[in-house]
């Protein structure tokens, strides 16, 4: 049965290399993105949506479909502030996944992070666990959290850290158990993205480090 796909977080690593496969996978019949800035393309299966995620619940209409997935992400450098970051990572995702809950969506996929863990000293790592904590609670039939070690891939900005966590994570993780920890790049995440919304059967689903090369 071919499926209608919701996404937020559509411009960024992972989010734009699921867009593409999504519009491309012959399981989805419509494509709705819901962003911050318009789409540089059109496809006939695609409806973009440009809004305002300080006033999300203004959109709640546009909140329906077969499968949700939230990409969304930033960084303490681009959000500018600990505050601004949270409202990205967590508020503007949880209050999104509510409404999609609410409208019934039944399927919901989160890309969050390898070490999310609500009770982390990281406080990046806290707020993605917390995220995956409180959509639990929201009555989805399915959930899928994926939980990808360092992103690789083209950014729209140069991230130093990352770029250097390039360089050495390969030579770190080549042997042994730090293998697991090898870096992803966004389209790899895309793929078991599209996998998981298409196959998972059961009611929730983790996909950590080397799984989701698989």
């Amino acid at each position: 049965m071919a499926k209608r796909a919701l996404i937020i977080g559509s411009t960024g690593l992972v989010g734009s290399q699921l867009l593409q496969q999504l519009l491309a996978s012959p399981c989805y019949t419509k494509v709705v993105s819901l962003s911050r800035r318009q789409l540089d393309f059109s496809h006939p299966k695609l409806t973009s949506h440009v809004i305002d995620f300080e006033n999300l619940t203004h959109y709640v209409e546009l909140f329906k479909g077969d499968v949700f997935f939230s990409c969304l992400g930033t960084t303490l450098k681009q959000a500018g502030s600990a505050a601004a970051q949270r409202k990205v990572d967590f508020e503007y995702q949880f209050i999104c996944a509510q409404m999609a809950a609410n409208n019934g969506v039944p399927h919901y996929c989160l890309v969050s992070s390898s070490g999310a863990n609500a009770h982390s000293m990281s406080r990046y790592l806290k707020i993605k666990g917390e995220l995956e904590q409180q959509v639990k609670q929201l009555g989805f039939s399915r959930l899928s959290i994926l939980q990808p070690s360092l992103l690789v891939g083209e950014r729209s900005e140069l991230r130093i850290a990352e770029k250097l966590g390039e360089v050495v994570l390969p030579l770190l993780t080549r042997f042994g158990i730090f293998k697991r920890y090898r870096p992803i790049t966004g389209e790899q995440v895309a793929n078991k993205l599209l996998r998981v919304s298409i196959e998972q059967q059961q009611a929730t689903g983790y996909y950590v480090l080397d799984e989701l090369f698989e």
